[in-house]
């Protein structure tokens, strides 16, 4: 561990001098040996494989014995349908999975920049792809660095890794250092640089220890390849009811050739009546119609700033239970914010934008802040250190004018910061009096001053204002705020930077945070009450993020907070076994955010994970649900993640689980409509066969009703307005069935029924014309009139029976007919799709129908009724039942 060795051990093992550098020559051995300084893309499926991965599934092999079948027997119509129908499911599969994350490539993007580098002890600017292990890196404020580094000289060393370790501040570097605990978090490795952090203050000079995917960000990218990502709730149900309806399928044909046989047909018409049979089973529609129904909920939701990038995903997010949530600017708003000072008057809360008076002491503290700072911030946005442009936010929100300040203050001297003072001094001349102000910390301004500030008072300082001042420092400090002190001291002329820091006046110290959005802290009360419960994951100190998460809501205790070398003590069982106890998880590296995410589904839990930064990246992957921020989400978070938000909201994340569970339900009304037509379809078919009549419908007549005339009212349930209490509910069991509460029950009556009046049907177009469905010479008028008769009850049935699918207690009339407008506007159009099928002749043949007379269709639309008018009395008395439970 390069950490824990000395700088002349590690230059000695990486054979390099540092006042020299590799050669060129030995730069290029070390390249061919160690290969580019860059992260490895995963390989990608191609189109044509990913094509095919979508007809493996039970359904679509049973369809293609269908093509095989209809071939053989010249039924070509039939082949080609049915070949157009797997082509299309298919397509649809393939559009989704090209939309799969592109992590790794955003992580190689954010790798690659130029580096500073000495070889033949000539320093020059190279490709980062060109680094090797041993070159000696040159570090100024604004650089990236190229790969991790072991620190060999570092002045005022100041990096920005909050995407990598969650810190909300730049990290002070010393290349002095020898760290030996070999569990010390990556936040805490002070003589060690990282590949992608930046320079914000300071210089340095480092020799490269790890290059490529051996880096820290390597590990991660590596984490993401090999990281299998799981299948959503509704991928498995789907996956699972496909198997099943297949199994189905191919029981009832094998039952159905049996009896054939037994009765004594022709081997192509067991046949044919078998594809038939399997056709009517298959709900050929079925992944396409549940697609479409989510691209509709995706639409919606992205009007709501949530963008999803997987359309199962949407599910998903009704049956999350656990959020798991970095805290670095998406519980928090990633910038550093003063909120209260003290001084001998006493601690006075800061408010934003509040111009309000205050005392000239503590305008003086605001001033000296000011003056003793290097950042800029102007229009909102700031330059520097995040802490420096807090002090100038300071001084705006007490209504100084900075611009004025600057201008009357002219620095003529400065004394820089560096870690081993933790000071920073500046000489100032106003008026042609000059004035030293240092900032730093307290405890080292306490032994520096002689004198204290009070009521506008110099006097000598004290033990008692001592006492005050470390009071005051610890009460910051549990209460998670980083202090920084400021004091001044008038001089006579232009004194040399040592003489600054001696004989100051303190004047006071500052409290400042990364404080929460203000909109989470709701947002967490309301998911809570969902029974969803909000994790808090960070790279930043046990104290300051259980601080936080008390003032959010989440914790209570601190027995609830664990940090990173915490977790390491247990084993891997220990720690699922004891997950739960916990709702923080302070200085955790990326492994340990993958870790813990684990941890939670190996619990039963569905998890989501929400963050923006590349330590992020792991443990978005690894989630159920990963959830980017938009706006200050790296690309590498957005590339792993399952759902994006546009506005950085977290409070868009309950949004989003509610349409989630308001889209599930909507699809769960959309399966169990389409099911229960594909059993009438095949009680239809399977119990005229077994009584030794013709099928009522042949293959073609079956895969027009569940591709065209159905799918239009499934679709349009997917559309249904969302239930209003569907948040006070505890989320779905992720195991929940498509038949739990009842609709099992609903599925096998309902399609019981409408089996039952097509077989009516069918027998009445043979009564009409004189004939029985057991007459051996039926002229083919007749049959094609009787199956036309079954075609069409069998349609209507299902078009009127969706508007009873809706709700299952309440009446169409207290949903409103009209309520859902598409639903209208999809049955309308079923039973034109019907008129133009059995009235242009080219349908007419291609379909074998004929068109109804007066009597048929008076029929055809009464027996259609009938389902819709049996479910509307049945949830009369269901209605009647509830509310003598509820009295």
């Amino acid at each position: 561990m390069w950490f824990s060795k000395s700088i002349i051990d590690v230059l000695k093992e990486l054979k390099v001098d540092p006042s020299y550098g590799l050669s060129e020559d030995e730069a290029k051995v070390r390249f061919e040996k160690y290969g580019a300084n860059k992260l490895q893309k995963k390989n990608k499926k191609s189109v044509f494989l990913l094509f095919i991965a979508q007809l493996k599934d039970w359904l679509i092999y049973i369809l293609f014995v269908a093509v095989i079948i209809t071939l053989v027997l010249s039924e070509y119509a039939d082949s080609v349908i049915i070949i157009l129908v797997i082509i299309i499911n298919a397509v649809l599969g393939v559009l989704q999975e090209v939309k799969a994350g592109k992590a790794i490539e955003a992580l190689s993007k954010m790798s690659h920049h130029k580096a500073l580098v000495l070889r033949n002890r000539i320093v020059k600017e190279v490709d980062s792809e060109k680094i090797v292990q041993g070159d000696i890196l040159i570090l100024d404020t604004g650089r990236f660095i190229a790969a991790d580094i072991r620190l060999i000289e570092s002045a005022n060393l100041q990096i920005e890794e909050s995407a990598l370790t969650g810190e909300s501040v730049p990290s002070d570097k010393d290349a002095s250092l020898i760290i030996e605990d070999p569990k010390t978090p990556l936040g805490d490795l002070a003589n060690i640089a990282f590949m992608s952090t930046f320079v914000t203050k300071g210089r340095g000079v480092g020799v490269v220890v790890e290059t490529g995917m051996n880096t820290e960000v390597g590990k991660i990218a590596n984490i993401i390849n090999t990281e299998k990502k799981s299948k959503t709730p509704l991928e498995i149900r789907l996956g699972k009811l496909g198997k099943t309806i297949g199994m189905f399928a191919l029981g009832i044909c094998v039952i159905i050739f049996v009896i054939a046989m037994l009765q004594g047909r022709e081997l192509a018409e067991m046949f044919l009546m078998s594809v038939s049979l399997a056709v009517a089973a298959i709900p050929e529609g079925l992944a396409a119609i549940v697609a479409v129904v989510l691209a509709i909920g995706v639409t919606q939701m992205s009007k709501r700033n949530a963008i999803i990038k997987k359309l199962p995903a949407v599910e998903t997010l009704g049956s999350v239970n656990i959020i798991c949530s970095d805290k670095t600017g998406t519980l928090t708003q990633n910038k550093m914010t003063i909120t209260r000072y003290f001084n001998l008057e006493g601690d006075i809360p800061v408010e934003l934008d509040n111009k309000s008076t205050v005392s000239e002491d503590g305008t003086l503290l605001a001033k000296a802040m000011i003056l003793c700072s290097d950042a800029t911030y102007e229009n909102g946005q700031g330059t520097g250190d995040p802490t420096e442009i807090a002090l100038l936010v300071l001084g705006d929100n007490i209504g100084i004018n900075r611009k004025t300040l600057n201008t009357d203050n002219k620095r003529i001297g400065e004394f820089a910061f560096d870690s081993d003072r933790k000071l920073m001094s500046t000489l100032n001349e106003e008026n042609g009096k000059f004035t030293v102000y240092t900032k730093g910390a307290i405890i080292s301004l306490l032994e520096l001053s002689t004198h204290v500030l009070e009521n506008g008072v110099v006097i000598p300082i004290t033990d008692l204002h001592k006492e005050q001042y470390f009071t005051a420092t610890e009460k910051m400090a549990n209460d998670a705020l980083r202090t920084l002190g400021v004091a001044y001291k008038p001089v006579d002329s232009v004194i040399e930077a040592s003489e600054m820091e001696k004989d100051l006046i303190l004047i006071g110290l500052v409290g400042m945070i990364d404080p929460p959005r203000a909109e989470v802290k709701s947002s967490i009360q309301k998911a809570k009450t969902a029974g969803i419960t909000t994790i808090m994951i960070t790279g930043d100190h046990k104290n300051t993020a259980f601080a936080v998460a008390n003032d959010l809501g989440i914790v209570d205790n601190i027995n609830q907070t664990i940090t990173g070398k915490e977790i390491d003590e247990f084993t891997e069982k220990e720690f699922s076994s004891k997950i739960l106890e916990f709702l923080v998880f302070a200085r955790v590296s990326p492994e340990h955010k993958v870790k813990i995410v684990h941890a939670l589904k190996s619990n039963g839990n569905i998890v989501s994970m929400t963050g923006d930064g590349v330590n992020d990246a792991p443990s978005l992957n690894a989630a159920d649900i990963g959830v980017a921020m938009g706006i200050s989400g790296t690309d590498v978070a957005k590339g792993a993640s399952d759902m994006i938000l546009t506005d950085d909201n977290f409070a868009t994340i309950v949004s989003a689980i509610e349409q989630g569970r308001n889209i599930y339900n909507n699809i769960k009304k959309s399966v169990v409509y389409l099911l229960t037509c594909n059993l009438g379809e095949v009680v239809a078919v399977f119990v005229t066969i077994l009584i030794g009549w013709k099928a009522p419908l042949i293959a073609t007549q079956l895969l027009w009703i569940n591709l065209i005339t159905d799918s239009f009212p499934a679709i349009a349930l997917g559309m249904d307005p969302g239930n209003p209490d569907v948040m006070k509910e505890k989320p779905r069991d992720p195991n929940e069935s498509f038949f739990a509460g009842g609709a099992g029950l609903h599925i096998i009556l309902g399609g019981l029924l409408i089996g039952v009046l097509t077989i009516i049907a069918f027998w009445f177009g043979y009564y009409e014309h004189g004939y029985s469905p057991l007459d051996n010479a039926v002229p083919e008028n007749v049959v094609n009139y009787s199956r036309t008769m079954a075609f069409m009850v069998l349609v209507v049935c299902q078009l009127f029976y969706t508007l009873t699918v809706r709700n299952s207690s309440k009446s169409i009339f207290q949903i409103g007919i009209f309520s859902n407008k598409y639903l209208v506007g999809a049955i309308i159009l079923g039973v034109l799709l019907q008129l133009i099928v059995i009235g242009i002749p080219v349908m007419q043949r291609a379909f074998h129908l004929q068109m109804l007379d007066l009597r048929g269709w008076v029929i055809a639309i009464c027996l259609g009724l009938v389902p819709l008018l049996l479910n509307e009395m049945v949830k009369v008395f269901i209605r009647v039942h509830k509310n003598k439970l509820a009295v």
